[in-house]
């Protein structure tokens, strides 16, 4: 299992993302963001399919806010999306609980995202590579629901995230175009 990471306010943490992703997207990638706009702490997959769609991101984008894919709706979500596109290639994009002194940091993983595990939830997973980033310490009781996650924080790393699946999207059309 591969990964790379980068805390947020590196301004190279944008391309560390996107040169880890381009090895895994392709045509037929479906981006499917998970978590919920009810909970600050839960919103990082939404806000990213928002801005992605936002941006005119070229390729499928499920989750966002005025649609999410959240613990009550994800199966039948992931079923309608694998109805749609049966051959696709999906990257998860999730929220995530870690250790205190990595609040900030975006992961990407070459294995899907384990949504609802923070929180003790058995959710299916999603992705054949996933975008995580980590916006509270798993030592917090009121995991996802403490007032301490800044709604700052979470956008920022959602348009950091954003910016990496852009910029790998460039990375993997430009490589194409040139064979």
């Amino acid at each position: 299992m591969n990964r790379v990471k980068s805390n947020y306010k590196d301004p190279l943490s944008y391309y560390k993302i996107a040169c880890f992703l381009k090895d895994y997207i392709n045509k037929n990638t479906i981006v499917v963001c998970i978590g919920t706009d009810r909970c600050i702490g839960d919103c990082l997959g939404p806000l990213v399919g928002t801005l992605l769609k936002t941006k005119g991101f070229p390729l499928p984008v499920h989750g966002t806010i005025a649609e999410p894919i959240h613990a009550l709706n994800i199966d039948k979500k992931l079923k309608e999306i694998k109805v749609l596109y049966p051959y696709s290639n999906i990257i998860g994009i999730d929220a995530c609980l870690g250790d205190e002194s990595s609040i900030g940091e975006i992961q990407a993983r070459d294995y899907p995202v384990h949504p609802g595990k923070g929180v003790g939830k058995f959710l299916p997973n999603v992705g054949e590579c996933s975008v995580i980033g980590i916006v509270d310490s798993n030592d917090n009781d009121e995991i996802f629901t403490s007032n301490n996650i800044r709604l700052n924080l979470v956008l920022n790393m959602a348009k950091v995230i954003t910016h990496s699946l852009i910029h790998t999207y460039y990375m993997y059309d430009n490589t194409k175009l040139t064979l």
